[in-house]
C-alpha cells in the first residue's frame, strides 16, 4: 500500500514538474537575479573597494567578511612583492600607530612593538626595497599640516599610500569641550584640500575614529565619549567629501574599522585600543585596498576591475552570438506549425507522457540549437565568475555547515529507493548512486571550507580515489569483455570526458590542468587503453579458452605497476615527460607541472587497484563462484559473515587513523598505498548481503549520472573565484542564496549533460571515414587555438 502511495505521488509530482519546467524555473530565475543585481549596480555604484573601505561582518569570530567581495589573506612574499619600490605613511595618533604595526607585521613578522611611542617610527626592509614610517602628529593641527604640505612640494618625498587619522587626543587634552570640536573642524578644513592634491598622485586614507569602550577607561581619558567621537567623524566626513567641487573626492574614507571596533571593542585591555587580531584585520583591508589591483589575486576581488577578454575569448563570444542569431534563424524558417504532439517516454519518471513533441531534429539543427543554448550557459558562467555582477564571499567552516547538509542528503537518499534491474556486483545503478552521493559529499565539502578540518579532507581523498578506482573498474570491465578497442570508442569517452572542459578553458581563460580531475581521468583512460591495447591483446574470450592468458594479463598489470612506482619516485624524469611541447600546454599551471605531479601522485595506485579488482571480479564470475541472484548472499553464509565482520573493522580502521592524523603532507603519502582499504571495505559491505545489492537510491543515481558536470560546473556557478569562495545570488540571506544557487546550478549540469550527449552524436559519429574527416577539423581547430594562445602569451609577457 505504502509502494502504491509512493508511486501516484511520484507520478503527480512528474505529471505537473519535470526536469524540463525546472530548468525554465532556473532561466527566469538567472535574468531576474541579474536584472536586480543590474539595478543594484547602477543605483549603489560598482566600486568594490568602496564597499572593503565601508561594510562587512563578521563569520565566526574573527573572520571578516566584507560586503559582495572576497578578501586576500596576504603572505610575506605577496605583501613584499606588491609594495616593492613603494613608501607608506601613517599619519596620526596612538590608534593609527597600533596601526601601522599590525600592517608591518605582514611584511615581517617579527618587527617588535618598542621604544618611545610619542614619536616618529621608521621601518623599511631594504632587500625588498619597501619603507613604512609612522609619524607622531595626535591632532589635526598646524603640525600635521605642515607634514602634508611638504609632501604636496616635494615629489621625491611623497608616499605612495598615505594612511591619516586623530580626535582622541584632541578630546582629552580639551575635556571634550566644544571650542576643540569647532577647531578641528577649522583645522581639517585647511588640511582637506592638501590632502587632496596628494590623492591625485597618490593613495589617501582618512581613518574614521572607533567607538570607546567606556567602562575601561581610565579617568583620564572618560571625557572621551561615542557621542564625542561620532561629531568628530561627522565633521571629517563632511568635510573631506566637500573639499572638491561637482566631483567626488578622491580621499577615500576607511570606516570599516568602526564596524570592527564595534563587535571586539569589549576585548580591549584599556578601552581605548583595539585588540590585535582587530588591528590585524584592518591592516589587511588596507593591503587589499592597495595590492589587489597589483596583484590580482583569485581569492581577493574586492578592488579588482573585470579582467579584459582575451583574443580567444572575443571570438567565442562571436561563434556564441553567430550561433544563437543562426539558430533563431533556423528556427523561423523550418518551423512546422502542422507539427503534432506525439506520446514518447518521459527518460526522468520512466512512464509515457502525452503532449511531449517527438520530432527527429537534423544534425543541423541539433548542432546550431545545442550551441544556441551552450552559448546561454557559458555567457551565466561569465557572469558570474569574470564580470563582477554577482556576488562573491570567502568560505567559512563549522561542522555543522558540512555535517548538517550531509545529514539532510543522506535522508532524502535513504527516502528515494528503488528495486535494481540487475543484482550483480558494482552494477549500473549501483555504481550512479555511488557516485551520486559521492558527488554530493564533495560538492558540500567544497562550499563549506571543510577542506581546512583534516578528518573529512583525508575522507573526500578517498572519494576521489573512488571516482578513480571505478575509472579502472569500468574501462577495464569493458575491454576486458567487449574486446573494443575501435577508435569510436576511444573518441567518443574522450569527447564526453573533455567537452565541456575544452569550452571552459576558452571562455574562462582557464588552463586545462586547473580542472585537474578531467585530466586525470583522461591520463588515466589512455593509460588503461594503451596497457589492454598493446600486443598481445588479452580479453576475456580468448582467456576463456586457456589459463596462460591470465598470466600474460597480470604480467601486463605487473608492468603498469613498475611504471607508475618508477615515476611516482622520479620527479624529474615525470616533469620531463609532460614538460614536452604540446603536453606541456595541457598539463602547466603557473609554469610547471608540479601540480600535476602532486595531483598524480596523489592516487597513483587507486586505478591499477581498480582494473585488478575487476580482473579478480570477472574471473571469479566467469567461474560461477559469486552468487548473485536477487536476495542471494555473495558468497556462503559464513563466507559472507566473516567477509562482512573483516570489511567493518576494515572500514573503520581507516576512519580512525584518517581522523587522528596530525600532519596533511605525512596522511597524504600514505594516503595512496591505504585509500583502497576503505574503498574495498565499502564496495564488500554494499554487495555481500544480497537485500542491500537488490535496491539502490534512484535519488543519488540521479545525481551519479551527471557527476562529472556537477563537478566541473561548481567551479564557477556555485562557487567563485575559482572555487576560493561562494557565489551570492541573493545577498543577507545565506540560506536562500545557497537554495537557489543550487537550484539553477543543478540545472545548467544536466543541461550540459545533454548537450554534450547531443553533440557527441554529431562530432563522434560511428562510420569510420566520417569519423576521420572529424577528427582532422577537431586537429585543425586544436592547432588553432595552440598558435592563438602562443599569441596571447607573447601579449602578456
Amino acid at each position: 500500500m505504502a509502494a502504491l502511495a509512493y508511486n501516484l505521488g511520484k507520478r503527480e509530482i512528474n505529471h505537473y514538474f519535470s526536469v524540463r519546467s525546472a530548468k525554465t524555473l532556473a532561466l527566469g530565475a538567472v535574468v531576474l537575479l541579474a536584472a536586480c543585481h543590474l539595478a543594484s549596480r547602477r543605483y549603489r555604484g560598482n566600486d568594490s573597494c568602496e564597499y572593503l573601505l565601508s561594510s562587512g561582518r563578521f563569520l565566526g569570530e574573527k573572520v571578516w567578511q566584507p560586503h559582495s567581495c572576497m578578501m586576500h589573506k596576504y603572505k610575506i612574499s605577496e605583501a613584499k612583492n606588491c609594495l616593492v619600490d613603494k613608501h607608506v605613511a601613517f599619519i596620526g595618533d596612538s590608534r593609527i600607530r597600533q596601526l601601522f604595526y599590525s600592517f608591518v607585521k605582514i611584511i615581517n613578522p617579527q618587527f617588535k612593538e618598542e621604544g618611545n611611542k610619542h614619536e616618529n617610527i621608521p621601518f623599511e626592509d631594504k632587500i625588498a626595497s619597501v619603507k613604512v614610517d609612522f609619524l607622531w602628529h595626535p591632532e589635526v593641527n598646524g603640525s600635521m599640516k605642515q607634514c602634508i604640505k611638504m609632501w604636496t612640494e616635494d615629489s621625491a618625498t611623497k608616499p605612495h599610500v598615505i594612511v591619516a587619522g586623530a580626535a582622541t587626543w584632541s578630546i582629552k587634552i580639551h575635556n571634550g569641550s566644544n571650542e576643540a570640536l569647532s577647531q578641528y573642524k577649522m583645522n581639517i578644513t585647511s588640511i582637506a584640500p592638501l590632502l587632496e592634491k596628494l590623492a591625485k598622485t597618490s593613495d589617501v586614507y582618512w581613518v574614521l575614529q572607533d567607538p570607546v569602550y567606556e567602562d575601561l577607561l581610565s579617568e583620564n581619558r572618560k571625557m572621551i565619549t561615542n557621542e564625542k567621537i561620532d561629531a568628530y567623524n561627522e565633521a571629517a566626513v563632511s568635510i573631506l567629501n566637500s573639499s572638491t567641487r561637482n566631483s567626488k573626492s578622491n580621499v577615500k574614507m576607511f570606516s570599516v574599522s568602526k564596524l570592527i571596533a564595534q563587535e571586539t571593542i569589549m576585548e580591549s585591555l584599556d578601552g581605548l585600543h583595539l585588540p590585535e587580531s582587530s588591528r590585524e584585520t584592518s591592516a589587511m583591508i588596507l593591503m587589499n585596498v592597495y595590492c589587489n589591483k597589483i596583484l590580482k589575486p583569485i581569492d581577493g576581488s574586492c578592488c579588482q576591475p573585470r579582467p579584459p577578454l582575451t583574443l580567444i575569448q572575443k571570438l567565442a563570444a562571436c561563434f556564441f552570438t553567430f550561433s544563437i542569431i543562426g539558430y533563431i534563424i533556423f528556427y523561423i524558417i523550418h518551423r512546422n506549425p502542422h507539427r503534432k504532439n506525439k506520446p514518447c517516454s518521459d527518460l526522468e519518471s520512466g512512464e509515457e507522457k502525452k503532449n511531449i513533441i517527438n520530432i527527429s531534429l537534423s544534425p543541423l539543427e541539433i548542432l546550431l540549437q545545442s550551441f544556441c543554448k551552450l552559448g546561454l550557459i557559458m555567457a551565466y558562467f561569465y557572469m558570474c565568475d569574470r564580470a563582477n555582477l554577482f556576488m562573491k564571499e570567502n568560505k567559512f567552516y563549522t561542522h555543522s555547515s558540512f555535517f548538517i547538509p550531509i545529514i539532510y542528503i543522506l535522508v532524502l537518499g535513504v527516502f528515494y529507493n528503488e528495486n535494481t534491474k540487475e543484482t550483480k556486483v558494482l552494477n549500473r545503478e549501483q555504481t550512479d548512486e555511488w557516485k551520486g552521493w559521492m558527488q554530493l559529499v564533495i560538492l558540500i565539502y567544497h562550499i563549506s571550507g571543510a577542506s581546512t578540518f583534516l578528518p573529512v579532507y583525508m575522507h573526500v581523498r578517498v572519494l576521489v580515489a573512488a571516482y578513480l578506482f571505478q575509472t579502472g573498474y569500468g574501462h577495464f570491465s569493458y575491454f576486458w569483455i567487449k574486446g573494443d578497442f575501435g577508435i569510436h570508442r576511444v573518441c567518443q569517452v574522450l569527447f564526453r570526458l573533455n567537452f565541456l572542459v575544452v569550452v571552459l578553458c576558452i571562455v574562462m581563460d582557464r588552463p586545462y590542468q586547473f580542472y585537474y580531475f578531467v585530466p586525470l581521468v583522461t591520463v588515466w583512460f589512455m593509460v588503461i587503453y594503451v596497457t589492454l591495447a598493446l600486443w598481445p591483446q588479452i580479453i576475456q574470450k580468448k582467456a576463456n579458452g586457456n589459463c596462460f592468458w591470465h598470466l600474460g594479463l597480470l604480467l601486463k598489470l605487473a608492468f603498469l605497476l613498475l611504471c607508475i612506482c618508477f615515476l611516482a619516485y622520479s620527479q624529474g624524469a615525470f616533469e620531463k615527460i609532460f614538460s614536452l611541447w604540446p603536453l606541456s600546454k595541457c598539463f602547466e599551471l603557473k609554469g610547471n607541472v608540479y601540480e600535476w605531479w602532486f595531483r598524480w601522485r596523489l592516487d597513483r595506485y587507486v586505478v591499477f587497484h581498480g582494473m585488478l579488482f575487476a580482473f579478480i571480479y570477472l574471473t571469479l564470475q566467469k567461474r560461477q563462484v559469486l552468487s548473485e541472484g536477487k536476495g542471494e548472499p555473495l558468497f556462503s553464509n559464513k563466507i559472507s559473515n566473516f567477509l562482512l565482520f573483516i570489511s567493518v573493522v576494515s572500514f573503520l580502521t581507516y576512519s580512525i587513523w584518517a581522523s587522528s592524523c596530525k600532519n596533511k603532507a605525512e596522511c597524504n603519502e600514505l594516503h595512496p598505498s591505504v585509500s583502497v582499504v576503505q574503498i574495498l571495505a565499502f564496495i564488500l559491505i554494499r554487495n555481500i548481503p544480497g537485500y542491500a545489492r537488490s535496491v539502490y537510491s534512484s535519488f543519488f543515481a540521479w545525481f551519479g549520472r551527471i557527476s562529472l558536470e556537477l563537478f566541473i560546473c561548481q567551479y564557477h556557478i556555485w562557487l567563485a573565484a575559482d572555487t576560493r569562495g561562494i557565489l551570492v545570488l541573493i545577498p543577507g540571506n545565506p540560506m536562500l542564496n545557497i537554495i537557489v544557487s543550487t537550484f539553477i546550478f543543478v540545472c545548467v549540469a544536466h543541461e550540459i549533460s545533454q548537450i554534450t550527449n547531443d553533440l557527441a552524436q554529431i562530432f563522434i559519429p560511428k562510420d569510420n571515414s566520417s569519423l576521420l574527416k572529424r577528427l582532422a577539423c577537431i586537429a585543425v581547430f586544436f592547432c588553432g587555438l595552440l598558435i592563438l594562445s602562443s599569441i596571447q602569451d607573447k601579449s602578456r609577457h
